[in-house]
């Protein structure tokens, strides 16, 4: 046939775009170039059984009805509520950090005092950032926050961007917010699940389409950027007239690094095979204290697993990204300078009339 999209990447963004696409008629090619679907949600049963993300934990949360009926017309959906901790100072206490978190570390008089001031000082709020409270006037607020900052925050930080802890600049640390209740679930969304089967289930009922063809294999081998005609040009492959090309990977990689390598972080992760029914108490642990490592994710709780006597863990260790050295890019690694790289190529980009990017790495976001 020949397509109307070619689309790099079977991960989420372009599995969905491909299905769209092909419910309006347009015929779809979409080129993997890993050996499985779904990108950095593939997951897979291990030989102990159990349902194992190769890519780090990853749950679906959305408060967008119109997301939220888009997934569940491809596959059932199981209602999960995800629930993290923090291993902080030998003890396990709630992440997002919240009124049990104060309880743990002071005591009955000073914790009921603390709780009173955070509600007086923020009356008609549930979260607040690590920033906010720092920068308060309150002295007794203040002082949590620095105790936050000292034995979390900063640790975890500078493990995760490869920082030294008083390098860390607070403003980087707004994404996990501290709770003003006894809320222990991670997220809030009206709509928080797990896809019965799987992530890499729900990817391969998403591309079940006949419009779709699924082909494995670098994407840049079938398109040529043509800088004169500021067009993709197609090899190999039969396109219609005004065929577009949808790119959800790297921008710089497409671009072949013209204007520098934008930074990133990856992660390795250190599988193992446990045996015991349980080895920690929630899905997912955060260890800023200890070395090396970031958190520890559970998959036999990732969703809970009917499987006795063995579990599987991750340690998760985050790492230089060097492009070409076989490594995933996992976080973009924010700053000015990286920025202004990204919207150089982003303006760039915009003048291939036919050129589409799609996603967290194609928006370096």
């Amino acid at each position: 046939m020949a397509y109307s999209y070619v689309i790099a990447g079977a991960g989420l963004s372009g599995s969905s775009f491909a299905r769209c696409m092909a419910e309006r008629g347009e015929h779809v090619l979409l080129i993997e170039r890993r050996d499985e679907i779904g990108g950095n949600l593939f997951d897979e049963i291990d030989e102990s059984g159990i349902l194992v993300q190769k890519y780090g934990p990853h749950i679906f949360h959305t408060s967008d009805q119109e997301v939220y009926s888009f997934i569940t017309k491809y596959s059932n959906w199981t209602p999960f509520q995800l629930r993290c901790e923090v291993n902080l100072l030998e003890k396990s206490t709630p992440s997002p950090f919240n009124f049990k978190t104060i309880d743990q570390f002071y005591s009955k008089e000073r914790a009921a005092e603390l709780k009173e001031h955070l509600r007086a000082a923020y009356p008609d709020r549930l979260t607040v950032t690590i920033v906010e409270l720092i920068d308060h006037h309150d002295p007794i607020i203040k002082e949590y926050a620095e105790f936050l900052l000292k034995n979390d925050y900063r640790l975890y930080t500078a493990k995760q961007w490869g920082m030294k802890p008083e390098e860390v600049d607070v403003s980087v640390m707004k994404r996990v917010p501290v709770r003003l209740d006894y809320q222990e679930m991670y997220f809030t969304d009206k709509y928080e699940c797990m896809p019965e089967g799987g992530f890499a289930s729900f990817v391969k009922r998403l591309l079940n389409h006949p419009n779709i063809v699924v082909i494995h294999g670098d994407a840049r081998n079938f398109v040529k950027l043509d800088k004169t005609q500021k067009k993709v040009v197609f090899k190999d492959v039969e396109v219609t007239e005004g065929c577009r090309f949808v790119y959800t990977g790297p921008i710089d990689e497409l671009f072949e690094y013209t204007m520098g390598a934008l930074p990133y972080r990856s992660l390795r992760f250190d599988y193992q095979r446990v045996y015991m029914d349980s080895y920690q108490n929630a899905p997912v642990v955060a260890y800023p204290q200890v070395e090396g490592f970031t958190r520890i994710t559970e998959y036999k709780k990732l969703p809970e697993q009917d499987v006795i006597g063995v579990t599987v863990i991750a340690k998760e260790y985050p790492q230089k990204y060097e492009s070409g050295g076989g490594m995933d890019p996992y976080y973009p690694i924010p700053s000015d300078s990286s920025i202004d790289k990204y919207n150089k190529y982003k303006e760039q980009a915009e003048e291939y009339s036919n050129l589409l990017l799609v996603g967290r790495l194609a928006d370096y976001k």
